[in-house]
């Protein structure tokens, strides 16, 4: 397939000044919002901060996006517009959050309506996998929804230190990015290329120390996006290595979030609570400071990002590596919770 090379800088170059600049207005927005993020037990900054430079996230992404659309149409109107108004519903319920703290079960069902407008303008997974390919199939619907839902909470959840989501997201979206150019998929890799640009051009001012925070308006507008174009370009390719190929280049937030949710579950604590035990608090409490736990995360980000890539390539051996990788990791992530249980224990 030939690809349209230069939409695809526009779109990165356009999505990066546009957030560069607008950060500013958004930190001032903040303040005249009252979106400021008060010290907090679980937090690790010690002065107010504005909360809602998620504006200029969404800002950098969509203008670009829109006015690349009006030129050249990447994807079905219906698509476009269902994938419009999803991320316009989950960027006005961010803002509302982060202005008025809205409750958690709130926000879950908005983010379902959300995620099914998209659904239901033709954005799903179709499973393929023999012999249970038509069984599976009738589980499309909720399986994307699943995926998306899950994907915008994933992504809130790991914005807990400066820069975090920002840096994981920018690298999770340029790993899409290599694969929807590997499938084919022209609209994806115009949305991942605009949305590496904005975050990218949010990191000056969100890296340690920041001076602004994307607050919920954008993580999970970080989310829902991710989410939506690994089904619009990964899932588009792979078939039966599609599932492993997603999860592993979003597979920081996806990780964290699923130890999120054993861990609360072990301690019969409810699923959507907030709690200090995510790897970046892991990292802090073992001794890093903020900038060398974002950094080590960012690596791990990145690692496990171009092992997607290495895997779509259908090699055995790199399947094998993956693995080994995976439990490398894992035993990793257990040996600093057990350090840091011994360590509290002792004290």
């Amino acid at each position: 397939m030939e690809h349209k090379w230069l939409l695809y800088i526009a779109a990165f170059a356009c999505a990066f000044s546009i957030t560069l600049v607008t950060t500013p207005f958004a930190k001032w927005l903040s303040f005249k919002a009252g979106a400021i993020d008060y010290p907090k037990d679980r937090g690790v900054h010690h002065k107010p901060m504005p909360r809602m430079g998620g504006i200029a996230i969404v800002l950098g992404f969509l203008i670009p996006v829109i006015g690349l659309y009006y030129f050249e149409k990447t994807m079905n109107l219906s698509q476009f517009i269902g994938f419009i108004i999803g991320v316009s519903i989950i960027v006005v319920l961010g803002i509302l959050d982060d202005t008025h703290n809205l409750p958690a079960k709130l926000k879950f069902c908005v983010q379902i309506i959300a995620a099914l407008i998209v659904i239901f303008s033709g954005t799903r997974i179709h499973v393929v996998l023999w012999p249970v390919t038509h069984t599976l199939q009738a589980f499309s619907v909720p399986i994307t929804l699943i995926w998306i839902v899950g994907m915008t909470n994933a992504v809130n959840l790991i914005d807990g230190l400066d820069g975090l989501a920002a840096g994981v997201s920018s690298i999770a979206s340029l790993c899409l990015m290599v694969l929807c150019i590997m499938t084919g998929s022209t609209a994806a890799v115009v949305f991942t290329a605009a949305l590496a640009g904005a975050c990218i051009g949010f990191l000056p001012r969100n890296f340690n120390p920041a001076e602004i925070f994307m607050g919920d308006t954008g993580s999970t507008f970080l989310g829902f996006v991710l989410g939506v174009t690994s089904v619009l370009g990964v899932f588009k390719g792979y078939a039966l290595l599609a599932l492993i190929v997603s999860m592993l280049c979003l597979g920081l937030p996806i990780f964290d979030t699923i130890f999120a949710m054993l861990r609360r579950m072990a301690k019969h604590q409810p699923i959507m609570q907030a709690d200090r035990g995510h790897m970046h608090h892991k990292l802090i409490d073992h001794g890093f400071s903020q900038k060398q736990a974002v950094l080590i995360l960012y690596a791990i980000s990145l690692i496990l990002g171009l092992l997607a890539i290495f895997i779509s390539f259908k090699d055995s051996r790199t399947i094998v590596v993956v693995v080994l990788t995976i439990i490398l990791l894992s035993f990793i992530i257990y040996y600093f919770n057990a350090h840091i249980r011994n360590k509290n224990h002792t004290s």
